[in-house]
């Protein structure tokens, strides 16, 4: 499959010229840490862990099996991994052959996952047999007659010997059927599209993000100077590598950086505070609650947290009164925040040493060659301290939206990217964000696409009007509440209802409301517009 990219040859010689694009490719890095440094730990999941040597041997088999299962240059492999180290070795092995990585949050369900490895065209799919509880494979076969581009489906954790067992592809010696040295002319252009990741935006429809090789290793190549990591890092990550700040700042990091990785599969804070004594760990990144959840640990003050000087938040802006209190606790610790996007990565992070009203009160300082200004509605560019929508350019931007590429380009102007949120920039350079013309709730981090589950609401035959909002929260920022209006005649809607009704649709429980209010109708314009802002003002005092 061709993915269209909105890239050009002028694109390509700016950032080239400027040194922004290195053209090298993940694998490129793998390759210099084993010849560097083979012995050397390079990842840790809760499950084992595995030298650069190894590592490197486990990608070179998989992209060798990957080649004898028909998997072509171009062609995309969805896979929807806990972070494990199975994740690295898929998304490595792609790169390795020029296939491209399409990794699928765990929590997606039916309903996403369906629509995802579809509009994508993967002809692989590799997911765990089960995982929290939930069994992957089920879903798979369930949804496998949607999809007529899928030809294998690689279940990790199944029964060795059963068709599409991880075990025994990973145990295959592909290499007495295919000579590896032949990987080497299988290394893909830098500018080809390497990740089609998803993001939920305003509507009702996820968009596939599309990024290169180079896009991607130019958002971590800035990181060393501003933080400090290097070789010499313990790089930890609890945010699943299926979002961007995971595989960016996780997964990818460590080996870009010929650093040791050590990662969770499920977030517990206590367990982590473990995991910073037992390691060594210096740095990780996570949205604002995982800090919070960490300063809270029961365990805090009986272990050695000496190692962890960075502490990275993205997703949410960082409470004052969080960033005193792990001044206070973890004197060594700077905490900073930062915003980006799956669209841009991380535009702007705050500079270690920044005054802690600066961190607490600014959405960080934009990455070298990225470049933001703020227009109003009219498109013109507004001064320092006036607030409007936020554009950004620069070597982090992506390709495009997979087969989407009239909306892509509708959101360019002049090279500037719309990025739909709203802010200012003060008078030295430091983003400040004010709102968001997107219409989507953002919950501890994670995106909750408003339209979407309103869309898959008005599938009740019960409902005949609705509006999620999302309601303040001292911890996740924000959570959602349903607001319906229901049908004449009907009598009640309960939450447990709109539970089981959500789940039978096949929507993530992540996104489901953690609220409903049934009420008699909804503000609304005189043109009959939902008011959410008055929808917000209504529900949110309410308990």
């Amino acid at each position: 499959m061709t993915l269209e990219t909105i890239l050009t040859d002028e694109i390509i010689a700016e950032y080239t010229a400027a040194g922004y694009w290195q053209n090298k490719i993940i694998t490129d890095f793998l390759d210099e840490a084993v010849t560097r440094t083979p012995d050397k730990v390079a990842a840790i999941d809760p499950r084992r862990q595995v030298t650069y040597a190894e590592l490197a041997a486990e990608v070179d088999r998989a992209a060798l099996g990957l080649l004898e299962l028909g998997v072509e240059p171009g062609d995309v492999i969805s896979f929807q991994l806990p972070n494990w180290i199975e994740f690295l070795v898929v998304h490595f092995a792609a790169t390795r052959i020029g296939a491209v990585s399409n990794p699928l949050i765990p929590i997606y369900r039916d309903r996403e996952v369906g629509f995802m490895v579809a509009l994508a065209e993967s002809k692989l799919l590799v997911v765990p047999a089960e995982f929290r509880g939930y069994d992957y494979a089920a879903m798979a076969n369930r949804l496998r007659p949607e999809w007529p581009a899928l030809q294998q489906v690689l279940v990790l954790g199944g029964e060795p010997g059963t068709a599409g067992s991880w075990a025994d592809f990973a145990a295959t010696p592909w290499e007495q059927q295919r000579d590896p040295a032949g990987l080497a002319a299988l290394r893909p252009d830098p500018n080809d599209v390497t990740l089609l990741m998803f993001t939920c935006g305003t509507t009702g429809e996820p968009k596939g993000v599309m990024h290169t090789h180079n896009t991607l290793v130019a958002a971590n190549a800035p990181l060393p100077a501003r933080l400090g990591v290097g070789a010499g890092s313990v790089i930890h990550m609890a945010s699943t590598f299926s979002h961007l700040t995971g595989l960016l700042y996780g997964a990818r990091l460590a080996t870009q950086l010929g650093a040791t990785g050590v990662y969770q599969d499920v977030w517990d804070n206590t367990r982590f505070v473990d995991l910073v004594q037992e390691h060594g760990i210096t740095f990780t990144a996570a949205a604002t609650p995982f800090l919070h959840d960490t300063l809270g640990a029961p365990n805090l003050d009986a272990r050695d947290l000496s190692s962890l000087t960075r502490f990275c938040c993205m997703g949410a802006p960082v409470p004052p009164a969080i960033v005193r209190t792990a001044q206070a606790r973890l004197p060594g610790l700077t905490v900073l925040g930062g915003w980006g996007q799956t669209e841009n990565a991380l535009v702007t992070l705050g500079i270690p040493g920044d005054p802690p009203d600066v961190i607490a009160e600014r959405d960080g300082f934009p990455f070298p060659g990225m470049r933001l200004r703020i227009v109003d509605p009219d498109g013109q560019e507004l001064p320092p301290g006036a607030a409007g929508r936020v554009q950004v350019r620069g070597p982090f931007l992506f390709v495009g939206y997979a087969h989407r590429l009239s909306m892509t380009r509708d959101l360019f102007t002049d090279g500037w990217f719309d990025t739909g949120d709203l802010g200012y920039l003060d008078p030295d350079g430091y983003l400040k964000l004010s709102g968001r013309t997107k219409d989507v709730i953002i919950r501890g981090g994670e995106n909750i696409p408003v339209a979407y589950v309103e869309n898959a609401l008005y599938e009740n035959p019960k409902i005949a009007t609705v509006a999620v909002v999302g309601i303040p929260d001292p911890r996740l920022q924000e959570r959602a509440c349903a607001c319906v209006v229901l049908r004449p005649g009907v009598e009640g809607f309960t939450f447990e209802e709109m539970k089981a009704f959500l789940g039978s649709k096949g929507v993530a429980k992540q996104y489901w409301p953690e609220r409903l209010e049934v009420l008699a109708a909804l503000p609304s314009t005189a043109s009959g517009k939902i008011q959410k802002y008055k929808l917000r003002e209504q529900v949110g005092g309410s308990s």
